[in-house]
C-alpha cells in the first residue's frame, strides 16, 4: 500500500466532499421513494462506471483497474458491499435520514470486533470500552422503534440498516486483507462492475418504470455515488485513515439538514444521543488506531537505527 503523501487538509478537503456526495446519493435514493432498493442500487453503480472509468483513463490506471491476482477476493468482498449497498437503501425507504445515518455510524466499532474475529487483532480495555459505547448507542436510537407498532416497517428498516452497517464492516475487512496485493483501482472497478450484476437479480421482484423526476434521482446517484468513491479513495492517498476518520461523521450534519429541508424529518433525542455515542465510539477507535500507528512507526525506527 502506498504510503499517504503528507498534505492531510487536502486529504481532509476530499474527505468531506466524498461525506457530502454520500448524503445526496442517499437522498436521491429516499426520493425516488416508489423505486425498490435493488433497481437504485443497479442505477447507483452503472452511472457510477464511467466516473469510476474516466478517472481509471485520466490517472493511468485503467490497465491495473483490470488486472487481479485474487479474483476470489473480489468477488467475496464485492458481495459484502453490494449487499451492504443494497440493505442501506432499503432502510431508507422506512427510517428517516438522520436516523439511517446514525445507525451507519456502527460500522467501524463493527470493524474492531470483526478484526479481531477474522484478522486475529488485539482487542484491549480502550477498543472494548469504544465498542460497548458504540452498541449502547445503538441500542437508544432502537429502543422506541422497540416499543412501537412494527406494522409502519420502521422496525424492519433499523434491521436492515444494521445488517448494511455489519456487511460494509465485513467488505473493509475483506479490502483490509486485500490490501499490498490488489491495486486501489482493481478493487474500485471490480466492486462497481459487480454491483451492477448483483443488482440485476433482484429484477424479478418488482422493478418499475421510474417516472422522470425518479429517473433522474436514480441518474444521480450513480454520478454523485461515483464521485464520493473516488473522493473516499484520494482522501487517504494525503492523510491517514485515523486522521480522515473524524470528518466522515459530517455526513450527521448533512443527514439533518437535508432530512429537514427535503423530507421534513426532525430527528428524535434518541437518535441524536445514540448518534453522539456511536460518534465517541469511532473517534476512541481512530485515535487509537493513530497512537498504535505512531507506536510501530517509532518502534520500527529503533530496530532499523539498531541494524545498523
Amino acid at each position: 500500500m502506498a504510503t499517504p503523501d503528507p498534505r492531510p487538509l487536502r486529504g481532509i478537503t476530499l474527505i468531506v466532499l466524498a461525506m457530502t456526495a454520500f448524503t445526496a446519493m442517499s437522498a436521491f435514493v429516499k426520493a425516488a421513494e416508489e423505486v425498490p432498493a435493488g433497481q437504485a442500487m443497479f442505477f447507483r453503480s452503472l452511472f457510477a462506471l464511467p466516473v469510476v472509468l474516466g478517472w481509471l483513463v485520466m490517472t493511468g490506471q485503467l490497465a491495473n483497474g483490470l488486472k487481479t491476482r485474487n479474483p476470489r477476493g473480489h468477488i467475496v468482498r464485492s458481495v459484502a458491499g453490494t449487499a451492504a449497498m443494497g440493505l442501506g437503501f432499503a432502510g431508507l425507504k422506512y427510517l428517516p435520514l438522520p436516523e439511517v445515518t446514525a445507525l451507519r455510524f456502527i460500522t467501524p466499532v463493527l470493524i474492531v470486533i470483526f478484526a479481531a474475529v477474522l484478522l486475529g487483532e488485539r482487542f484491549r480495555l480502550i477498543r472494548l470500552s469504544a465498542v460497548i459505547a458504540g452498541l449502547l448507542g445503538v441500542l437508544i436510537i432502537m429502543w422506541p422503534r422497540l416499543t412501537f407498532d412494527a406494522s409502519d416497517g420502521a422496525l424492519f428498516g433499523v434491521a436492515v440498516t444494521l445488517a448494511s452497517a455489519g456487511l460494509a464492516a465485513l467488505a473493509q475487512i475483506f479490502v483490509k486483507s486485500m490490501t499490498g496485493r490488489e491495486t486501489t483501482a482493481s478493487i474500485v472497478f471490480y466492486f462497481t462492475v459487480s454491483g451492477i450484476f448483483a443488482s440485476l437479480v433482484t429484477a424479478p421482484f418488482g422493478w418499475v418504470w421510474p417516472s422522470l423526476g425518479d429517473a433522474a434521482f436514480l441518474i444521480g446517484t450513480g454520478l454523485v455515488g461515483g464521485i464520493g468513491q473516488l473522493c473516499v479513495t484520494l482522501s487517504y492517498r494525503y492523510a491517514e485513515a485515523s486522521t480522515l476518520a473524524p470528518f466522515t461523521y459530517v455526513t450527521m450534519i448533512w443527514s439533518i439538514i437535508v432530512g429537514y429541508v427535503f423530507f421534513a424529518e426532525i430527528p428524535t433525542t434518541a437518535t441524536l444521543l445514540g448518534a453522539a455515542l456511536i460518534m465517541a465510539a469511532g473517534a476512541v477507535i481512530a485515535w487509537r488506531e493513530r497512537q498504535l500507528g505512531l507506536k510501530q512507526a517509532t518502534e520500527g525506527k529503533v530496530v532499523a537505527k539498531g541494524m545498523q
